[in-house]
């Protein structure tokens, strides 16, 4: 039996990091690259509508309302499942079975065809809700392996490592499909989704190994203990009376994360449907080289947030990343070009890492001294999914509504605003 690290130790924090090594395929390979090429393909602008559930639906919009609701079902379903891990102390058990949910839909998408449309929805919906439910448990685990000091720089290690893993994978898919044409080329396309669950299961068992269950008191599940998330969150909810600038943190946190994760959710989507490729292997080839470019710009953004946050503190760092955030959706209307594109993901990879890296430290230093780390991420992530179900509705309405996504995307620019003005009502020396 492996013996249990104690926090602050350099293997057990590496392990934790490495798990993001893991699972960060799924944003990058599903979420952002292949899959949005391949239902672009499955679905070209041009009589984009698709019948399903009985309504026809543009197929951008459709997706954005399927991933929506997997977010809501994220958001009802977390509080149960977390409360049930603090209570039984089984934390690591739950964030295995959302890794395996996740990994083996991804391997499921492979028989995503319009054909098999009910089938591939089904599967694309139950990866969001792997990869998405792993994370209430993955960073409730920093607080509990680190401390203080170290957490801002195990946060954007975390992601630095996310995004070089996802960048190999990548990589490797790249090859493959840009090495066939025409159908060869998608069903490589669809080999990548399989490869995504594969590298998903197999690199997540190191962190597996090193990662506590959790604070085992041996107690035995109830039907009382069913619904203890939801107490926990109420009580979290009434801690925050107590906190003010836990409170207003999270305030501002839940406007932006809405924006920032629908830009990183429907950002391909855009750039498929409405940038003016010259033909469809230049739409493959450029939108790959994009996101490669978002994500290895974004190691960098996460490393310059992280010494800037030491610098100037999160709060001021965090205020600074969302006026940048709002120009990028501004400008991004008047996008067009390949090489617009090219220099607007560049921009978007410099401040998505630093947004995510440092808003999760900075949530995990506002907290005050309990061991119940999970409850407390229980109501980050649930405030987060619900921003992001909020998102992506607004979005997708947008979408069906005036058939395009740039009304959409310049929006969101609202909410970087709104979140930026909240950051400033956070008391500037509520963090060290």
């Amino acid at each position: 039996m492996q013996t249990a690290l104690p926090k602050g130790n350099k293997k057990l924090m590496n392990a934790w990091a490495f798990y993001d090594w893991a699972n960060s395929v799924y944003p990058l390979v599903i979420s952002s690259a292949i899959f949005p090429l391949y239902f672009g393909f499955l679905f070209p602008k041009e009589g984009a509508d698709l019948h399903f559930l009985g309504f026809d639906f543009k197929a951008t919009a459709l997706i954005s309302f399927v991933t929506a609701f997997a977010f809501l079902v994220v958001a009802i379903i977390s509080p149960i499942l977390s409360g049930i891990a603090d209570f039984a102390g089984n934390k690591k058990r739950f964030l295995q079975f959302f890794c395996y949910l996740g990994a083996f839909s991804c391997i499921g998408m492979y028989w995503f065809t319009v054909e098999n449309i009910y089938f591939g929805i089904t599967c694309f919906f139950f990866g969001l809700i792997g990869f998405w439910g792993s994370l209430v448990f993955y960073n409730s685990y920093l607080p509990d392996i680190a401390f203080n000091e170290q957490q801002d720089r195990l946060s954007a290690k975390g992601y630095s490592m996310g995004y070089i893993g996802s960048v190999i994978l990548l990589l490797v898919c790249l090859y493959l499909i840009l090495s066939k044409e025409g159908a060869e080329a998608l069903e490589m396309m669809k080999v990548s989704f399989a490869l995504t669950g594969v590298w998903w299961i197999l690199f997540a068992q190191y962190a597996f190994y090193y990662l506590p269950k959790g604070n085992n008191n041996g107690a035995k599940i109830t039907k009382d203990v069913l619904f203890s998330g939801f107490r926990e969150l109420k009580k979290v909810k009434n801690e925050l009376v107590k906190h003010l600038s836990l409170a207003r943190y999270l305030t501002a946190f839940f406007v932006y994360s809405m924006a920032v994760q629908t830009v990183m959710l429907v950002a391909t989507y855009f750039g498929e449907q409405e940038i003016n490729w010259a033909n469809p292997q230049d739409k493959t080839q450029g939108l790959i080289v994009s996101i490669l470019a978002i994500q290895l710009v974004a190691i960098l953004g996460a490393v310059i947030t992280s010494r800037a946050s030491g610098k100037f503190g999160n709060i001021k760092t965090l205020i600074v990343i969302n006026g940048i955030w709002a120009v990028i959706c501004v400008g991004a209307y008047f996008v067009t070009e390949p090489i617009h594109f090219y220099i607007t993901a560049c921009f978007v990879g410099l401040v998505m890492g630093g947004i995510q890296a440092l808003s999760r430290s900075t949530y995990s230093k506002f907290l005050p001294e309990t061991d119940d780390t999970t409850s407390y991420f229980s109501f980050y992530d649930v405030a987060e999914k619900i921003g992001i179900v909020i998102g992506m509705c607004i979005y997708g309405m947008i979408d069906q509504i005036t058939g395009s996504m740039r009304n959409s995307i310049v929006f969101l620019t609202v909410f970087f605003i709104v979140g930026l003005i909240l950051l400033f009502r956070v008391p500037k020396k509520s963090l060290s």
